[in-house]
């Protein structure tokens, strides 16, 4: 598959996007220890640290999360001292660079009381992660057909100036009709509104996926490891100067 690479230096916060939306624009979602944060466990899954290479700040995190316990954090291969990695999966970032936002009309706002139907076509489609609160990161758009929601795209992470759609999925039966496409439209409809910027992941194994955001205007920005680390218990802070 051939895509497009931008320059990774022109969009620096989005090297670590969960940490400046953490302490950004997020913040009223994050529990925090010092050079770590992350989301309150019914929001998201994701940590974050504010330096991979720094001793102090993976100090913080065991401090948050408790020994044993594990977390979810970008761009970590090789654990640091205290930490054992148990999972790895390789990601792709992409951002817009000439997607049209359009408004939908079937599109309906979902909210709290629409958790389960959320939950039930995620659960099917496997889009990535989504926790009963998800649904308060940002604007969720739904259609529905007789009734029953067929497909799902909505608001994710938030650094500042920049906003993630996510959970991007279709109901199988319903594949092929554009409605992915459709959703992301007008999910940046409100991103642009704000004058920001709209970005995404994807499985680096995911072709059809990638191939899709490319053919309306994303713009493959670097690749990218996300790893489950756990905590051993063992000394985590190095001296430091």
């Amino acid at each position: 598959m051939s895509v497009t690479t931008l320059d990774a230096s022109s969009s620096h916060i989005l090297d670590n996007p969960a940490w400046a939306a953490l302490t950004g624009p997020h913040s009223h979602f994050a529990e925090r220890i010092g050079r770590a944060v992350r989301y309150h466990p019914d929001v998201a899954p994701f940590h974050a640290v504010s330096d991979e290479d720094d001793p102090r700040a993976w100090a913080d995190l065991a401090a948050l999360v408790g020994p044993g316990r594990t977390a979810s954090v970008r761009g970590v291969t090789e654990a640091p001292v205290g930490w054992e990695v148990v999972g790895t999966g390789h990601g792709v970032q992409l951002v817009d660079t000439g997607l049209r936002a359009q408004p939908d009309p079937e599109a309906v706002r979902l909210g709290p009381d629409d958790v389960p139907e959320i939950l039930d076509l995620v659960a099917r489609t496997e889009p990535g992660p989504y926790l009963p609160r998800t649904v308060e990161m940002g604007t969720y758009l739904g259609i529905r057909h007789r009734g029953h929601l067929i497909a799902l795209a909505g608001e994710r992470l938030h650094p500042p100036g920049w906003t993630e759609i996510s959970a991007v999925c279709t109901d199988p039966a319903y594949r092929g009709r554009g409605l992915a496409t459709r959703l992301v439209r007008a999910v940046a409809v409100g991103i642009k509104e704000r004058n920001e910027w709209p970005f995404l992941h994807a499985r680096a194994d995911n072709a059809n996926a990638i191939r899709l955001y490319e053919s309306i205007g994303f713009t493959l920005r670097r690749r990218t490891v996300f790893s489950l680390v756990r905590h051993t218990g063992a000394a985590a802070l190095e001296e430091t100067a």
